[in-house]
């Protein structure tokens, strides 16, 4: 499968600041780019591997406009992603958007008796069913308590949720961002992994896009983790977001087959 990928960021800095982007896919070994501009002179980037292989790019800016834009051209598999044996461990406790300590009273009830692919299965359905997708809806500060109630959000939200219930019922869970072709409205997108059956396997309450065709971007506990966009000293502001991402082939997605996301 070949998979083309693209976004670009129209930044203000409103004073010198350093950038944390988190915008390449992990593990690249094909061929992609990053180019950060800021008056018709590319600044310097310095690569730093987080968890799981993603790569963040820091760049120094100074005040006024930063365009960054990001290209990605990949035929075939990505390589697996790191894993730790502390990974099992670290993704059974609750966090800042997941709080599965108090939803475990639901989860409970709500799925009881569920275990491997039907315990994945259900969970996908029952949130993919009780929230409705609305574009704008949620705050960045909303974890998966504030989701539920609201029974309303974006990819991150229900990722959220799904995390917080399975993590309650001592399933390991976590959050990736990727880049997903097929996916509409186009953005980047948010799903969750769980590790059962000795591997992680993707749960995408949305159902917008085929599983198979995911690119990782970043992994970690919740959003806090994987934010395409962070921030040091200065504020700076998003003017504007462009995304984009292709497949020569978007496959069927069953949702009873466990996915692996390379």
């Amino acid at each position: 499968m070949r998979r083309q990928a693209y976004s670009n960021l129209q930044l203000t800095a409103h004073s010198p600041a350093t950038l944390i982007l988190s915008v390449a896919v992990a593990h690249a070994d094909t061929i992609d780019s990053l180019s950060v501009m800021q008056g018709g002179t590319e600044l310097e980037k310095t690569e730093v591997l987080d968890q799981h292989g993603a790569r963040l790019h820091v760049v120094d800016v100074g005040a006024g406009p930063v365009s960054v834009d990001y290209r990605v051209d990949h035929a075939g598999a990505f390589p697996e992603a790191i894993s730790e044996p502390i990974d099992v461990i670290r993704y059974l406790r609750p966090s800042r958007y997941c709080e599965s300590d108090t939803l475990g009273p639901i989860a409970r009830t709500e799925f009881a008796g569920l275990t491997g692919h039907d315990l994945l299965a259900g969970v996908s359905s029952w949130v993919g069913q009780q929230l409705s997708y609305v574009p704008g809806s949620s705050q960045p500060t909303d974890g998966a308590v504030n989701t539920l109630l609201s029974r309303r959000g974006v990819c991150r939200d229900y990722a959220h949720l799904v995390i917080a219930f399975l993590r309650a019922l001592d399933v390991p869970a976590r959050l990736v961002s990727v880049y997903a072709p097929g996916l509409s409205p186009m953005d980047f997108h948010a799903v969750a992994e769980a590790y059962v059956g000795d591997q992680w396997n993707v749960v995408d309450a949305t159902t917008l896009a085929p599983r198979k065709t995911l690119m990782r971007i970043a992994t970690g506990r919740d959003a806090s983790d994987t934010a395409f966009l962070s921030t040091r000293g200065g504020a700076v502001s998003l003017d504007n977001m462009e995304v984009s991402a292709v497949a020569d082939m978007l496959p069927d997605d069953d949702v009873l087959e466990f996915v692996r996301l390379a």
